[in-house]
This record gives structure tokens, C-alpha cells and sequence, in this order.
């Protein structure tokens, strides 16, 4: 079952989160963190009331959003679980009337099946970057930049 997440669900999108922050896959996130951001969030959620995945969407401007924190569990890969996620940010995204929504990733191939495009990251405003001082990898991100215009 897709739906927004709760404040029962964060200690484990944490755990699901620093499963690919570990391996280099994406920025971890705090506690405090994913408290502040709960509202961002969606959950796929197992019968047994197992978090399976996790995606964000983080308004970034008036028409610019990130999806952001894009996890799915490795027992529950390759089942649609990820496009269901970011195709949820997507729709909100279009509800709240965005006109753009971007992603860093080291998967252009999954979001490019989604209609994401690859941009240089030049065109993307400097107010994104505020998360990336937080990598270790900054100021030599290897990520790819992409962006969906809504």
C-alpha cells in the first residue's frame, strides 16, 4: 500500500535510507532531519506493515521541486515499487501547480523510463545545492542532474 508517511515510519526510512548512504548512493539523512521533512514523504508499505520503500518530494521554489530520497528495499526491487514512489511525487507535484521537478541520481535509466531528461547541473538554481555541502563527495559530485518539466 502507497501512502503519505507518519511519524511511526521514521526510524525506519532512516534504516532503508542509510542502507544506500552507506554504499555512497545518496546523502544520509538525520532523525531531526526526516522529522522536519515527514510531510515530504511516501511510503510502500508491506502487508505486514514493513516500510518496502520511500521517496520524497521537497519544494524547492514557486515552480521547482527535488524527488529526493528515492529507497527501496532490496528483497522488493525491480516490483514497480520506486516508479509507484516517484510517480506520487510527480502527481503532487502537479497538484500543487510545479511546473518542474528535478532529481540528482546515479540512475538516469530509472528516471529517464519516468519522462526525466538529463540537464547539466548548471541550470539548476543555487539554492539546490544546499544539501550537497553536506556530502562527502562535494564540490565533485558525480551525480546526474535530470529534470521533468510538468
Amino acid at each position: 500500500m502507497l501512502r503519505k508517511a507518519q511519524i511511526g515510519d521514521v526510524k525506519e526510512i532512516q534504516k532503508l535510507l542509510t542502507s544506500y548512504a552507506s554504499k555512497g548512493d545518496m546523502l544520509s539523512r538525520s532523525l531531526s532531519e526526516l522529522y522536519e521533512a515527514l510531510r515530504d514523504f511516501y511510503v510502500e508499505v508491506a502487508d505486514d506493515g514493513r516500510i518496502l520503500g520511500a521517496a520524497a518530494l521537497h519544494i524547492v521554489w514557486e515552480d521547482l521541486a527535488e524527488v529526493r530520497s528515492v529507497a527501496v528495499v532490496e528483497d522488493a526491487g525491480r516490483k514497480g515499487i520506486g516508479s509507484a514512489l516517484v510517480t506520487a511525487c510527480i502527481d503532487e507535484a502537479r497538484t500543487l501547480g510545479l511546473k518542474r521537478v528535478f532529481c540528482l541520481t546515479y540512475k538516469p535509466e530509472f528516471f529517464g523510463k519516468l519522462g526525466f531528461v538529463l540537464v547539466d547541473k548548471s541550470t539548476l538554481p543555487h539554492k539546490v545545492w544546499g544539501d550537497c555541502i553536506k556530502c562527502a563527495k562535494f564540490p565533485d559530485c558525480d551525480e546526474n542532474a535530470m529534470t521533468l518539466e510538468l
